[in-house]
């Protein structure tokens, strides 16, 4: 190879990693979620019981009652897709990750603020949603899948397809929402699977995001695009 052309490389090769590794995200950079024991005190090895089985989750229909209140009291809330239920009168009420009990309180509150007075108000799930939880970021089958039990961190990737070849395999990550407020957590799926590591459950509603590796992705673009670029040859 002449030096012009080891100029020329160099040169491609700098070229290529300001454009791919400095255009990161920053959340790749500086992951501001908590690591470590501090992620498992977020997303436990095994999720609470009542989190599980009693908690409302998007999809779930919703019977809705308030005492005297005809408009309001239906059989048919539906939770969307963002975890909030439409209630008249009083708008979008978060609804996925509280308890009927706390749905209730809440609802009552906001109708006794500024429309009825000591309003008395029920809630029950009449039918369960199937428990989905969904994988996204660098897998090779990002999507939507159900959940049960067993599923744990290292399942719920497998199912979609496992991690590619930019996948940050110690930048995982787990979002909950817990009480009503969207949480999350980052794991390193190297530690887990050599047991170095617990593997939490992962329940209904969860979503599941593998970061991006800016220096596999650097690598993979150069050997991808090297040859189109004619970039290396053979010496004769």
């Amino acid at each position: 190879m002449t030096r012009r052309r080891y100029r020329d490389l160099s040169v491609a090769l700098c070229a290529f990693s300001l454009t791919v590794v400095g255009t990161a995200p920053l959340a790749a950079r500086d992951n501001p979620l908590p690591a470590g024991q501090a992620a498992y005190d977020v997303i436990p090895v095994k999720a609470m019981d009542d989190l599980v089985a009693q908690r409302i989750r998007a999809g779930d229909k919703l019977a809705i009652s308030v005492f005297g209140e005809s408009e309001l009291s239906r059989t048919d809330y539906v939770v969307d897709s963002t975890g909030f239920v439409q209630v008249p009168l009083i708008g979008q009420v978060i609804a996925a990750g509280v308890s009927p009990e706390e749905l209730r309180a809440e609802i009552a509150r906001r109708l006794g603020a500024r429309f009825i007075r000591d309003p008395q108000v029920s809630v029950s799930i009449t039918e369960r949603a199937k428990a989905r939880f969904a994988v996204e970021g660098q897998v090779e089958d990002p999507g939507v899948y159900e959940a049960d039990v067993t599923t744990t961190l290292l399942a719920a990737i497998a199912q979609a397809g496992s991690p590619n070849r930019v996948a940050k395999n110690s930048e995982v990550m787990v979002f909950r929402v817990i009480d009503g407020r969207r949480l999350g957590a980052r794991f390193d799926l190297d530690q887990i699977r050599s047991g170095r590591a617990d593997d939490p459950q992962i329940i209904g509603g969860d979503t599941v995001v593998v970061g991006y590796s800016g220096s596999k992705g650097f690598w993979r673009d150069v050997r991808e695009t090297a040859p189109l670029l004619n970039l290396f040859y053979v010496v004769r």
